[in-house]
């Protein structure tokens, strides 16, 4: 079997609703351009505020994925 490598790329998903909504949002849009995504870490919460209030939840997201050499 041959020895797999894979990439990783830090995303930040946004939400208005939650951090794991955030989350679920960028590794679903990650996941419209690259293939074969195999697993993401939370790397960090935070959120935005206006006014006073929370207006929106961040995560940010390390995705791996398997990397294909060219040929």
């Amino acid at each position: 079997m041959a020895e797999s490598i894979y990439k990783i790329i830090e995303v930040v998903g946004t939400s208005k609703t939650s951090w794991e909504d955030a989350a679920k949002n960028a590794v679903e849009t990650a996941g419209k351009t690259l293939e074969d995504l195999r697993v993401g870490e939370i790397v960090k919460f935070d959120m935005t505020i206006d006014k006073g209030k929370v207006s929106s939840y961040r995560a940010r997201v390390n995705i791996s994925f398997k990397y294909r050499a060219e040929d």
